[in-house]
């Protein structure tokens, strides 16, 4: 199964695919960043996560995708600014019949460290370790969507087996 992780942003939109095969053994494929330029309207930044988006997709073909559910943040509008770029890409998603799901913060640090309070650099040494990388993936937002994608394929795995068990 190849999940496609997306952490939402305006000026930096982080995406992660993975492959999880039957052993739910966890491989990288590729991840990185979208990033619009701080100068360029809003319109035309939502544009360009959406043909940006739309490209990796066509690329590479997941079958499934994990995005993280928008939490309410105190600078409203930053929460407004991400709210539009997550609605870009679950548009996106849509268009391209992908399936998908979405976690909270707390759930994908869950999955990923065991912690739900784990702060950022806890949850981007275990996306290294689980991964096997030889570094932390950066930018910050290609570590979340990495982390995105991991908790993803943590839970199929254990609705299989949940599944299995009935």
């Amino acid at each position: 199964m190849l999940v496609l992780g997306i952490d939402p942003g305006t000026a930096t939109t982080g995406y992660g695919l993975i492959r999880s095969d039957s052993n739910g053994d966890l491989v990288t494929v590729a991840y990185g960043v979208i990033s619009t330029p701080r100068n360029t309207s809003p319109e035309s930044r939502l544009l360009s996560i959406y043909n940006e988006l739309t490209d990796l997709i066509a690329l590479h073909s997941p079958e499934t995708a994990a995005v993280e559910k928008l939490y309410f943040q105190r600078n409203v509008t930053t929460a407004l600014a991400v709210g539009q770029a997550r609605g870009v890409v679950l548009l996106t998603l849509a268009q391209k019949n992908i399936e998908l799901v979405e976690y909270t913060p707390m759930e994908i640090k869950q999955a990923v460290t065991g912690y739900g309070g784990a702060d950022k650099t806890q949850v981007q040494a275990m996306v290294k370790a689980i991964l096997n990388l030889n570094e932390i993936p950066r930018p910050d937002d290609a570590a979340d969507a990495l982390a995105v994608a991991i908790c993803h394929c943590h839970a199929y795995r254990f609705k299989q087996l949940e599944a299995s068990q009935r």
